[in-house]
């Protein structure tokens, strides 16, 4: 049984984000609400123009996030009250990121913002050739984003100064990661791109599909991602040499990958939840759920979440595969879950947002 259950007007697709005892999450019903994390008692709810994809993000006492009728919102936190608001061209899809007092996001007119975080002034506008579905990575001072213009862009974070643009073969809706001065972002040319940091020069290019949507996970020098030819792959994070492959049964694998303990956690539209070694992509286990699985799962303190079509939030023994709890929704869990003290919170398509907690703990 679920700890509370908080309604909204319509369909869920944006993941909760939660921050000081309260959780946001959009809903198709045009408006971001806030709740109390606790009790899930209503707070406030702040009215857009459309539906709300983008999942928020919330710095200094402050929620920002975008919406489908272009705009980003900057409101307090706490009340709801409208701190400012940009008009960009068009929808909104990139969640926003705040880095040292600057707002970072991209829009569909084709252009990513920076904008002070505090009065929602204009830092820079750069434009690009196409629209920006990929949230920007900021590292050591440079702002990473790809387009749908096939380029991935490096940006001086503070002046907007375009530093490098690289080429890829397609569009770009993959997130970027960065580590060890190495950029990685999958393009919807079936490849996954390794480009140095500080450069912009090509380091490997790998085909492992028609089309790479899913952003990558990074960890002890490999290279993890989904791809749509229906496969889990593993590579050489210096070289790009293919180190695994595993195939799960079902279409493109659309769910981003979960590193945690030496294994990779990722679901599939063949239902099933997997687990694979990290190292030798041998399966660990896999657990059934009854519909596809698009939700990337979270880790934490030894037990895998993720949601399904089915309906159910599914909490699974990261070691063993054994479910240890379901919690169930009246309809398909398309976002994420999050985790906070030991408390579960996810939305779902039947228009609510859920809260489920372990035996003793409390949000």
């Amino acid at each position: 049984m679920p700890y509370w259950v908080a309604s909204t007007g319509d369909t869920i697709n944006s993941s909760p984000v939660v921050a000081n005892g309260i959780v946001y999450v959009g809903s198709d019903d045009h408006k971001l609400y806030a709740f109390n994390a606790a009790t899930g008692k209503p707070l406030w709810a702040a009215s857009t123009g459309d539906r709300v994809y983008s999942s928020p993000a919330v710095s200094n006492g402050i929620v920002y996030f975008g919406s489908s009728d272009g705009k980003l919102y900057a409101l307090d936190a706490t009340t709801g009250n409208r701190r400012w608001i940009i008009h960009t061209g068009n929808q909104i899809y990139s969640s926003p990121t705040i880095v040292n007092g600057i707002v970072y996001f991209g829009s569909s007119d084709g252009k990513l913002y920076a904008l002070d975080a505090t009065t929602g002034n204009r830092r820079w506008i750069i434009h690009t050739g196409n629209q920006i579905y990929s949230s920007p990575t900021i590292v050591n001072g440079i702002v990473y984003f790809g387009s749908f213009d096939k380029n991935v862009y490096a940006l001086n974070a503070t002046t907007g100064t375009i530093l490098w643009t690289t080429p890829t073969g397609s569009y770009i809706v993959s997130s970027p990661a960065v580590s060890n001065g190495v950029v990685y972002i999958g393009s919807a040319d079936g490849k996954l791109y390794a480009i140095k940091a500080t450069t912009g020069a090509p380091i490997w290019s790998t085909r492992i599909g028609e089309h790479v949507t899913s952003s990558p996970a990074v960890a002890h020098g490999i290279i993890y991602v989904g791809s749509s030819d229906m496969q889990l792959y593993a590579l050489d994070a210096t070289s790009g040499k293919i180190l695994w492959t595993a195939a799960p049964i079902g279409d493109a694998l659309n769910s981003s990958p979960a590193v945690a303990k030496g294994i990779v956690y990722i679901g599939s539209p063949d239902g099933q939840l997997y687990a694979y070694n990290a190292t030798t992509g041998k399966l660990i286990w896999s657990t059934h759920t009854y519909n596809q699985v698009n939700s990337s799962p979270t880790v934490a303190n030894g037990v895998v979440y993720v949601g399904s079509w089915d309906g159910e939030l599914y909490a699974c023994d990261a070691t063993t595969g054994k479910i240890l709890w379901t919690g169930g929704t009246q309809d398909h869990i398309f976002a994420s879950p999050a985790v906070v003290n030991g408390v579960v919170y996810i939305s779902s398509w039947d228009k609510h947002l859920y809260a489920f907690h372990l035996r003793g703990a409390k949000p």
